[in-house]
């Protein structure tokens, strides 16, 4: 399937198991399956179906036990803490009128059918977008000044892959690399980077060997 993008159960899979060589913690924070309730609670919360991409994900792994850099600029939510996270977002913009595009703007600073699916370590959510239209599952950010869709990802399924196969074959993931910390903890970052708050990073193994 080198051509072609592997589907999110696939990319985890592949994920788990250079973890499960490389990075023990990395695997140990990685919560289970999330339960068809669990989806079927969240989606009528939001009032839409949760994204194709994004449910399958969550059937891998419902987000992390704790906030850990397993990918490259995020940390996957829980069922619980997407529900979170678009519910407070949507006070938030109700509130502030942060639900109308204003005049200089691309974006609004939130929008309803935005389904947050991953945080950084500032607090920006990255966002699978539901909106109607060609860009439809493209991933984006919504940060402190709005959403930015600039330098998007197609889909969930595309960023996975890309990650699955960083660590499988080596390379980057637009610009950032992978790096095991002192304690093998996954981290990445820029290329050729050695150390992460004064300890020595080491460039993290390719593929399961």
């Amino acid at each position: 399937m080198t051509q072609q993008t592997l589907s999110r159960s696939e990319s985890w899979r592949r994920i788990d198991a250079w973890l499960a060589v490389h990075s023990a913690s990395g695997l140990a924070v990685l919560n289970p399956p999330a339960t068809p309730e669990e989806i079927g609670s969240a989606e009528w919360f939001l009032g839409i179906p949760l994204p194709g991409d994004l449910a399958e994900s969550l059937r891998c792994h419902n987000g992390l036990s704790t906030w850990a850099t397993l990918l490259p600029e995020q940390a996957p939510l829980s069922v619980s803490g997407l529900v979170d996270r678009w519910q407070t977002c949507m006070d938030v913009a109700t509130e502030s009128e942060g639900l109308t595009t204003g005049p200089w703007d691309d974006e609004p600073w939130w929008h309803p059918l935005w389904v947050p699916w991953a945080e950084s370590a500032d607090g920006m959510a990255q966002v699978i977008d539901q909106r109607p239209g060609p860009d439809v599952g493209r991933l984006g950010w919504a940060g402190h000044s709005g959403g930015d869709f600039i330098e998007s990802w197609p889909g969930l399924a595309h960023f996975l892959h890309a990650v699955a196969q960083a660590l499988r074959d080596g390379g980057g993931v637009r610009g950032l690399h992978s790096y095991l910390t002192e304690q093998d903890d996954l981290w990445w970052d820029e290329e050729d980077s050695h150390e992460l708050n004064g300890q020595r990073l080491r460039p993290a193994p390719v593929g399961l060997s």
